[in-house]
């Protein structure tokens, strides 16, 4: 399949057993109910000097690249906390930002810096349609007008 060519990453590594480390959780949130951790490399060149193993040598993430080229939605094939991240949920599923210093000393993280200020709400539109839907979304928007 053209799209698994795709899923690459820093490592290379066209085996699916070691794009994840061992770590599991049980997670009520996610569809499987269970969270999977992807692998960290050491890479200097990226920001803390490390990445995650789906990180692409152009900065893109391999697995939206190969669901895009697969036709798919491109977060298919990500698991589930790399789509809302740095977004996370609370212990009640309610969508919350990680705290910065968190986001700081995470390894392998996929943030970039932005050279403009933008609103969270436009900043996260995508992942909030895509994990509350388009009416939670707009009475977000409605409910910061408002304030």
């Amino acid at each position: 399949v053209e799209a698994r060519g795709q899923v690459l990453g820093l490592a290379g590594q066209p085996d699916p057993a070691l794009w994840f480390d061992a770590r599991r959780e049980d997670d009520p949130f996610s569809k499987s109910g269970v969270v999977m951790h992807s692998r960290v490399l050491k890479n200097p060149a990226h920001y803390g000097g490390t990445a995650c193993v789906f990180l692409r040598a152009d900065a893109k993430c391999a697995l939206q690249v190969a669901g895009d080229a697969a036709g798919l939605h491109p977060w298919r094939y990500k698991p589930f906390y790399c789509v809302l991240h740095p977004l996370d949920l609370d212990e009640d599923g309610r969508i919350t930002l990680d705290e910065t210093g968190l986001l700081l000393e995470e390894q392998g993280s996929c943030l970039r810096a932005s050279e403009i200020e933008t609103p969270l709400a436009q900043t996260f539109e995508r992942e909030i349609r895509y994990l509350a839907g388009d009416a939670v979304y707009e009475a977000l928007v409605e409910r910061g007008r408002a304030v």
